[in-house]
Order: C-alpha cells, then sequence, then structure tokens
C-alpha cells in the first residue's frame, strides 16, 4: 500500500478501500458508467475528468474516512445515493435557488452543494427559510471548497454530472426520491451556543467585515477580536428565524483591518461570540452517533478537522468530504450533518 500526500496510507487503485468511500478516478468512472447514482467528493482535475452520468460533485481535498482525517487530491470520496430510490439534477442560480423545494418529484429528500464565497452561497444563506416549501422534506448537503491554502487564488466549484457542467457561481442539487415505506432524518453535531459576551452587529453583511457595531458602538472589529484575545476558533453565533447558527472565522488581518468568515453575516442579526468548549476532540467525540441504522450520508466541516485535531484520527460512522459549509435545511459552519433513512413508523 503507497502513501498518500500527508503521510496517510492511500488506497488501493481501483479498488475500495477499508477507508470509507475513497477510489481512484478510473473506478469512479467504471462506477458512473455502470449506472450508479452518485455524491461525489475530490480535487477538481479528477472530477472534471469524469464520464457524465448520475452524479453531482463538489471540490475538496479534506475527507473524514475510516481510518481517520485525510487531506488527499489523488483521490473522490463516493457515497452511493440510496438503492430504492429515483433521482433529479438540477442547477440553480441565485434567482432559481427559491425553486429548489418546488423540483422535488415527491418523497425524500435533496442533497445540494454550493461553491462556497459564491453569490449563491450568500443568496442560501439569507433567503433559504423564505423559499416555497423549502421545510417539506429534508434539505441537506454542503459548501464546496479548496485547500486551505489556496483560499483566494482557487475558486470552489460544484459539478452537475449529467451534463459535465462545472460551475463557481451556481448551485447544483440532486433531489432523491425514496419509497414511502421510508423515512429520512437528519441530525446535526453543533458543539456551539452563544456566549454571554458582547453582543455585535454589522453595518454591511458579506463574507468580510472591517467596522461592526460592539453594543451599538462603531469598532474595528479586527482590532476588536485581537484586543479581547478572542479565541477565533470559537464562532460567531447568532439567532436566524429560530435557529442557532455559526459564522467561523476564516482569518483576521490585524494590519488590513478586515475578518473573513466562512460564511456571510448580516446586517440585521445580532451576533455573539461562542462559549467557549473545554476539550473540543472530546466534546465532539461524545456527540458522534455510536450505533444504530447505517448512516446514507454524512458531511463534516473542515474547521473540526483542523481545531480538532481529527487528521488521522477516526469519529466512528460519520466519513464524507470536511467542507466549507453544511446544509441541513440551513446553511450551517462547524457542524458535522448526517442521514439516516429507516422504515417509517
Amino acid at each position: 500500500m503507497s502513501v498518500d500526500e500527508r503521510g496517510a496510507p492511500a488506497p488501493v487503485l481501483g479498488e475500495k478501500t477499508t477507508m470509507g468511500g475513497l477510489y481512484s478516478a478510473d473506478a469512479v468512472a467504471g462506477m458512473i458508467r455502470s449506472g450508479r447514482r452518485l455524491l461525489l467528493a475530490g480535487d477538481e482535475a479528477l472530477l472534471a475528468g469524469l464520464p457524465t452520468g448520475d452524479w453531482i460533485g463538489g471540490t475538496i481535498p479534506y475527507f473524514m474516512v475510516a481510518e481517520g482525517g485525510l487531506h488527499t487530491a489523488r483521490h473522490i470520496f463516493v457515497t452511493d445515493l440510496p438503492a430504492e430510490s429515483a433521482t433529479v439534477i438540477r442547477r440553480y442560480t441565485t434567482e432559481s435557488l427559491k425553486l429548489l423545494a418546488a423540483d422535488h418529484p415527491g418523497h425524500g429528500f435533496t442533497v445540494l452543494l454550493i461553491p462556497a464565497f459564491s453569490d449563491a452561497h450568500a443568496e442560501y444563506a439569507r433567503n433559504m427559510p423564505y423559499y416555497a416549501g423549502i421545510f417539506e422534506r429534508p434539505v441537506v448537503g454542503w459548501v464546496s471548497g479548496v485547500g486551505l491554502d489556496d483560499i483566494g487564488r482557487i475558486k470552489p466549484k460544484v459539478f452537475d454530472g449529467a451534463t459535465g457542467t462545472a460551475s463557481t457561481d451556481e448551485a447544483v442539487a440532486v433531489h432523491v426520491s425514496v419509497p414511502a415505506s421510508q423515512r429520512v432524518d437528519v441530525d446535526i453535531i453543533n458543539l456551539f451556543e452563544p456566549g454571554t459576551g458582547d453582543a455585535i452587529e454589522f453595518p454591511h453583511g458579506g463574507f468580510s467585515a472591517t467596522e461592526a457595531l460592539v453594543n451599538g458602538t462603531p469598532t474595528g472589529f479586527a482590532h476588536y477580536l485581537k484586543g479581547q484575545g478572542t479565541d477565533t476558533r470559537l464562532p460567531l453565533v447568532a439567532n436566524y428565524n429560530g435557529a442557532m447558527v455559526n459564522v467561523s472565522i476564516q482569518q483576521v488581518d490585524a494590519a488590513g483591518g478586515r475578518v473573513d468568515f466562512y460564511a456571510p453575516v448580516f446586517p440585521d442579526v445580532t451576533y455573539h461570540v461562542a462559549k467557549p468548549v473545554g476539550d473540543y476532540v472530546r466534546a465532539f467525540a461524545a456527540q458522534v452517533p455510536k450505533d444504530g441504522a447505517p448512516l446514507s450520508f454524512s458531511c463534516n466541516c473542515v474547521l473540526n478537522y483542523m481545531y480538532a485535531g481529527l487528521e488521522g484520527k477516526s469519529i466512528g460512522p460519520l466519513t464524507g468530504p470536511m467542507t466549507f459549509g453544511e446544509i441541513a435545511f440551513m446553511l450551517l459552519n462547524q457542524t458535522a450533518v448526517y442521514v439516516t433513512i429507516r422504515p417509517a413508523g
């Protein structure tokens, strides 16, 4: 067995391994040609070289596999859609995302992939709660990304495998219909809740901020975070229409006076820095499902990968891409999302 870029064991090319769904590009191409319905995650060059078929995919080089976290651009993570299912693939612009729920043909769920830092990313984060019918069936998915060192240099992409189309600004979804005898359960692991510190608001929305209103007082936000000694592994947390949502901090540029985020902030929302988590690894592991029905889909945040030191560490059944954002109806940060399909009732 060979060794991957980060020193982890690499899969044998063309064969399924014990590493939870990592395959060579040649093996994935064979799956597509055989008619399998797939969710794919991997390097842009690998996804771009695949044949058309019943698949959607997004760029990311970080994964959780059976043996632990792994950083690789040489293999593709494969998730098979349920055997007893039918699928419809659609692409969505910022204008057509509001039709997401209406496009589902029946009973089941939707998997949505969105390129990070795109207009579609901001649109979904902001307006998803107002989409007609959006809460009638589960919507899950993730935000595609790139290597952390490539942020700002390479744009994340999503792929519509049915046409072979890649996009940096449109979303892509697969609508999955399952038999009425089955139900789809969605679970979220979120370690964070709002802290009791200062109330933070932003005069302008977006993926970065220079100014903030801290307890109503205009303040340079980068200077504020540095001056407070804020642990930037902790996200900002806000109440979005009744749900607590994390906005993770990408970087603080003190010299330039700018703070960059992994999800957009909005000007009419009050944020608080999250309460500290005593032992990140232990707290995360405590919420990982230990048994029960096999998972049909899971994704996890790349910041959990980094801050919990998950490279080479297994977290049980939660295998899949480590992403720039997770979707469980709403857009999330620093969470893990997983789907279980069970007999109805």
